[in-house]
């Protein structure tokens, strides 16, 4: 199947990303000289994780081929993945499964209504394509142009990479964005071959070179909420916390919650 064949050729990109990071000397090797390209050989992987190098390199390559848990626990290992990395490894490995429908699920009014409810905190649901389903009024007017367009759902990934005022807004924006990417790269590879991921990274592909340059690193990430430095419309930047929930029903729709760091967060 195409899905599965893609799903193979994106566990090779990333092996043979997370490989090129690792230094020799990191792992107890000798130095043996000039390298043509960066990062440990296949060989050297393979020894470091007690593999065959061939089976190794069928991996990378994409061969058709079914890697254990101890095997790809041995490959986390030796490439020192964090945890979410080791994650996303074993699903594309086909170890998880993918559920995420190739339509969205309609959103119920009660829980579209929730955001309103907690108004004037600054909240929206989000589904794992970052689609906006629902947003208050407090959350429009922190993020300028989110439902601008009339044509197309309102996408918080899209906002940040391809409207100008998002730069403004979020004062850390290549720190902000660089996460996004990473959390963008985990959520595709649980969902390999999903139309809607695959559209959505193109477009930002298209218009941004930002996305050009970054998603080839393969960084991934889960964040359930943090502190960002934002510049309302008007006013001088302040610290706002935020706060994500994902609901019982539906998981992969995430309520977020933002307050000014001054204040308490609503949850």
């Amino acid at each position: 199947m195409q899905q599965e064949e893609d799903q193979r050729r994106e566990l090779g990109a990333f092996l043979r990303s997370r490989r090129g990071r690792i230094t020799p000397e990191q792992v107890g090797l000798p130095h043996t000289g000039r390298r043509r390209t960066p990062g440990l050989r296949r060989e050297e992987l393979a020894l470091l994780a007690g593999i065959s190098a061939t089976w190794y390199t069928y991996l990378e390559q994409g061969r058709d081929i079914r890697a254990s848990d101890q095997v790809l626990g041995a490959i986390a290992s030796t490439l020192r993945l964090d945890p979410h990395e080791r994650e996303h490894l074993f699903r594309l490995a086909g170890h998880a499964p993918a559920v995420l429908a190739e339509e969205p699920e309609p959103l119920a009014a009660e829980v579209a209504a929730v955001p309103h409810l907690l108004q004037p905190q600054p909240a929206y649901i989000i589904d794992g394509t970052y689609d906006v389903l629902s947003v208050n009024r407090a959350a429009g007017e922190l993020f300028p142009n989110l439902t601008a367009a009339a044509d197309r759902p309102a996408n918080l990934a899209r906002w940040t990479f391809l409207e100008p005022v998002a730069r403004d807004v979020v004062v850390d924006w290549e720190t902000e964005a660089r996460g996004l990417v990473a959390r963008l790269r985990m959520l595709a590879g649980r969902h390999p071959g999903n139309s809607r991921y695959t559209r959505l990274i193109d477009e930002l592909k298209a218009g941004s070179t930002h996305m050009r340059d970054w998603w080839p690193e393969y960084d991934v990430q889960v964040q359930h909420g943090g502190r960002k430095r934002l510049r309302p419309p008007g006013r001088e930047a302040a610290d706002f916390v935020y706060t994500a929930f994902h609901l019982a029903e539906q998981p992969e729709l995430t309520l977020v919650i933002y307050s000014e760091e001054s204040r308490s967060v609503v949850g």
